[in-house]
């Protein structure tokens, strides 16, 4: 199973530089953080059954990371990978922040406008708790995102009313466009502050890990629907897998251009064929 989701997580990383790449714009850095991430969630978690309306639910709430998004999504199967080279152009369904007036299959709501998507999620998760909708509702944030009130608005909301059949996953990486988080508006001791919302909290030190990812994410859910929202703090690196975009904000929003595309191909062999 291992090697498959490493052969996979080879094949993201490629489809998210060569998109970028290919219109000059884009979030390369945090998506190619997340890789692990969404190979896992999609691939060993996600409980989703086509006849089935009572399915687990993923909100993409830091929306900039859509190329990581838009890879998984074609690579299991919710629309055509050669769909992935329209990213970013023109009347294309894969605009830079996910939209879902295009009907695109896997995305539930448009994102990017940052801090809202986690009341999205506790929404929707308390919808199906009043429906007695078994399935859980999964969540991505990102760290800087947590700058936005918003937030911990929704954080106190669902303590409050025990909302417990959530997930949400903070991309703990400590960067975000104009700097380090600690620079830009340090967020603090994030396990102390979630524990005084009311969140049980969950630790991932290796964030850029499938089995520390895979481990964590079953916990939580073994930990869901008994009385308290769940977080879980997944430290990752931003720009994973590219030497030269590691542990910096400077690939936030910035696209390789054809010689660095081409040494960062070279880092990450094709596996499973390119669109």
């Amino acid at each position: 199973m291992n090697n498959d989701l490493e052969k996979l997580v080879y094949q993201v990383r490629r489809d998210i530089l060569r998109m970028v790449h290919a219109v000059n714009s884009g979030h390369p850095g945090g998506s190619l953080g997340c890789v692990e991430f969404f190979v896992t969630l999609y691939r060993r978690i996600l409980k989703y059954d086509k006849e089935s309306d009572q399915n687990d639910m993923f909100i993409l709430s830091n929306g900039h990371i859509s190329p990581v998004y838009y890879s998984t999504l074609a690579r299991n199967g919710y629309f055509d990978i050669k769909e992935l080279g329209t990213f970013r152009k023109i009347n294309s369904r894969l605009q830079g922040h996910p939209t879902n007036h295009d009907g695109l299959p896997g995305v539930n709501i448009s994102s990017g406008s940052l801090g809202q998507g986690v009341s999205v999620g506790i929404g929707i998760a308390l919808s199906k708790k009043i429906n007695n909708d078994p399935s859980i509702v999964y969540v991505l944030t990102g760290d800087g995102e947590l700058q936005e009130g918003q937030n911990w608005e929704a954080f106190m909301f669902a303590s409050a009313n025990k909302v417990d059949n959530i997930i949400v996953t903070v991309d703990y990486n400590g960067q975000q466009i104009d700097g380090s988080t600690e620079d830009v508006l340090d967020i603090g001791d994030l396990k102390l502050k979630f524990e005084s919302f009311g969140w049980k909290v969950f630790e991932v030190e290796e964030g850029n890990s499938l089995n520390k990812i895979y481990d964590t994410l079953i916990i939580a859910k073994e930990n869901s629907n008994k009385g308290k929202p769940i977080v879980i703090l997944m430290k990752t690196v931003m720009g994973n897998g590219v030497d030269f975009m590691m542990h910096t904000h400077k690939w936030h929003g910035v696209a390789p251009n054809d010689e660095q595309l081409k040494i960062a191909l070279n880092q990450n062999p094709e596996t499973l064929g390119d669109y």
